[in-house]
């Protein structure tokens, strides 16, 4: 992530089971302690501001909307080629 925008960040878990939940969200130093972590233990970051604003919206450990379902799942999609994997 650029250094401007790490004012906001959210953290999805997706186990493959429902829709991916919201596992941590933060503004500043949180911000960027979110982001130190996800590269500390290499999960992918993806930087799209609109999208994180609307995630920071949902409460911790819920769902995401449904009208977020497609914009997240190309987050996991992008996640899932970062890593190698297939889906």
């Amino acid at each position: 992530m650029k250094q401007e925008t790490l004012d906001l960040a959210v953290a999805l878990r997706y186990d493959g089971e429902g829709a991916p939940r919201v596992s941590a969200t933060g503004k500043g130093l949180i911000a960027e302690q979110i982001i130190a972590l996800a590269k500390e233990h290499d999960i992918p970051l993806y930087e799209e501001p609109e999208l994180v604003q609307l995630l920071s919206a949902v409460e911790l450990n819920e769902e995401i909307p449904e009208t977020l379902y497609i914009a997240v799942a190309e987050i996991i999609a992008f996640a899932y080629q970062l890593s190698g994997k297939e889906f």
